[in-house]
């Protein structure tokens, strides 16, 4: 019986082929690689590296102490407390942008005059420098000449001191990064409506289905990727926050708007405590992954067959 002759080197093509993306990818990601090894993946062994040491700003030799910054700030009070001003304003700020910026996409993806107008009013708080736009609200919001006190006073409001009273600034606080921050989860959201087929919610018409469960049935469920991405960033964000709160109140008035990053900046800037803050900025990365992986399992899109 004859047997089938293979042409010469034919099953020996395929594995250079795959050498070669290989390399050519490996090529594309070098500089990005490089980058992330450079100023992320370096700097937190180094972080850890400090904050098992007692290191002053200037000091060139600093005591190894083990874990005793760790210890100490289970003990610290106000570490304690800017941990939960953290957490308030991220469960603040991360549903208010989310929900805002949904409701907003729904409403913009319909056929209406003057939405692209208003994609761009929405976005345009995202383009400019929050420093900017907080000391504009420190104008605005002042007790004393501000645009909302007057006009509250004419109203007959009562007078709040919103950058000023403890009990008022956080509130201020998470009210002002919503309006900075929803228009950046809008464009995101509004481009995973465009890419919803137009066929599903034709089939649905044809069912019977009305607007309310289009919503549910079809556009929530196909939106989960933008969603999932959006409250990933928005999260890690609000833990993170630091430049807005800085520029509005400086952690005040009496520490009730202090994040730990703002904590985090006081100690190793302000008391020149690098191997402390060191510590309290590994306790931040550990929370930051703990619910980014949370997020990511909990939330996990899968595909729609």
């Amino acid at each position: 019986m004859a047997q089938a002759h293979m042409p010469a080197g034919a099953g020996r093509t395929r594995r250079p082929l795959v050498s070669a993306q290989a390399r050519a990818a490996w090529l594309f990601m070098a500089p990005s690689l490089l980058l992330l090894i450079a100023f992320v993946v370096i700097p937190i062994f180094q972080a850890a590296w400090m904050a098992l040491h007692d290191w002053e700003l200037a000091d060139l030799n600093p005591a190894f102490i083990g874990v005793k910054n760790f210890v100490d700030l289970m003990d610290d009070g106000r570490f304690w407390n800017a941990l939960r001003n953290t957490a308030v304003y991220a469960v603040g700020v991360v549903p208010g942008q989310i929900l805002l910026a949904l409701f907003f996409a729904v409403v913009l993806n319909l056929r209406l005059r003057g939405r692209v107008f208003f994609r761009g009013l929405f976005f345009l708080p995202v383009l400019v420098s929050f420093a900017v736009e907080a000391i504009v609200w420190r104008y605005l919001l002042d007790p004393d000449i501000g645009f909302v006190a007057y006009y509250s006073r004419l109203a007959g409001l009562p007078h709040i001191q919103w950058l000023r009273d403890p009990d008022y600034a956080m509130t201020a606080v998470i009210l002002i990064s919503i309006w900075r921050w929803f228009g950046f989860n809008l464009v995101i959201l509004l481009a995973g409506l465009q890419g919803i087929s137009q066929s599903y919610y034709e089939a649905a018409e044809v069912d019977g289905a009305n607007n309310v469960q289009q919503f549910w049935q079809i556009t929530l469920p196909l939106l989960r990727p933008s969603l999932l991405f959006a409250l990933v960033n928005a999260v890690i964000a609000a833990l993170q926050a630091f430049d807005q709160i800085y520029v509005l109140t400086r952690g005040g008035p009496m520490f009730s708007t202090e994040t730990i990053v703002a904590y985090i900046y006081r100690q190793g800037f302000t008391n020149f405590d690098m191997g402390y803050a060191s510590a309290a900025a590994l306790v931040l990365f550990l929370l930051i992954f703990v619910v980014t992986i949370a997020q990511l399992r909990l939330l996990r899109y899968q595909e729609v067959p």
